[in-house]
């Protein structure tokens, strides 16, 4: 798989799908392969990794098998509430809370987090260039005033170079653990069960669906988020009921406080004797 240029990622997830097969079935007998699969307790998305996972091992033997199909269910994941993401931010020890901050921000795959180097930040503007994972398109981001600031301090911190990477590459592996033990803790601690349902990747659905409800355009999300196909795009929105979204007011009577208010994307209401109405969903 390394010859044929698979991604670290996917050899390891690949290797571990494996193994369970060799505890579990005789690998060398495609039949009980197969009679294994068919009769485990999990999704048909699942099985169907497990199957892809066996004609990688069946081909390197050069060996020839009658691959069955499985057909994924479509589902789609509702992203989580703004709440939810910005409790566990804030709870997060400074470094977790920075790479949370990014995703919240950016949209980015957490892989491509693990890309970023020093060079792909603009640090007057917090503008990033951030490369695409699993055949997505590089683009553009922008990270938010504050996400910039804590960006700085990890830099000075840290004492980056404008070629190294902003997060080790050894840790790329333990940050999806690491932010599951977070999550857990704190649903535990804070008796918040609803916590357990956010998944890291659910920032990435969280910044679709917000992008899409502020700017009522799915290109611009697709841009964002550097899908080639606007399908693609369409899972990642979760359409939110107006009827039953809780407005917060955002009073702004200073230039200061209104450009506060556009940074952290309020939807201009009104003006009137001097003072700007925003509102921004809860």
């Amino acid at each position: 798989m390394k010859k044929n240029a698979y991604e670290p990622s996917t050899i390891k997830e690949t290797v571990k799908r494996l193994r369970n097969l060799t505890a579990n079935c005789d690998t060398n007998e495609p039949e009980a392969v197969k009679q294994y699969i068919s009769e485990k307790d999990c999704s048909n998305a699942y099985k169907e990794c497990l199957i892809e996972t066996y004609d990688i091992y069946m081909r390197s033997k050069n060996e020839q098998w009658n691959k069955p199909f499985y057909q994924r269910y479509d589902k789609k994941r509702k992203a989580p509430k703004e709440q939810l993401i910005d409790f566990i931010i804030n709870h997060a020890k400074p470094t977790t809370k920075l790479k949370l901050s990014m995703e919240k921000d950016l949209g980015t795959r957490p892989i491509e987090l693990m890309w970023l180097k020093l060079g792909d930040v603009d640090l007057s503007t917090g503008l990033i260039t951030i490369t695409g994972a699993k055949h997505t398109i590089g683009r553009e981001g922008k990270i938010k005033p504050n996400t910039l600031a804590l960006l700085k301090l990890y830099i000075i911190r840290k004492k980056l170079k404008l070629n190294d990477r902003l997060f080790p590459a050894k840790n790329a592996d333990n940050f999806a653990k690491n932010f599951r033990t977070l999550r857990n803790r704190l649903a535990k601690k804070h008796n918040m069960p609803e916590l357990k349902q956010v998944c890291l990747y659910d920032f990435r659905r969280f910044k679709a669906s917000k992008e899409y409800h502020l700017k009522r355009d799915i290109l611009y999300v697709k841009q964002i988020l550097g899908h080639k196909d606007i399908k693609t795009t369409e899972k990642y929105i979760s359409l939110f009921d107006e009827q039953n979204v809780t407005w917060i007011p955002v009073i702004a009577g200073t230039q200061a406080e209104i450009e506060q208010a556009i940074k952290d994307d309020c939807i201009l209401v009104c003006q009137s004797d001097g003072i700007t109405y925003f509102k921004k969903p809860a």
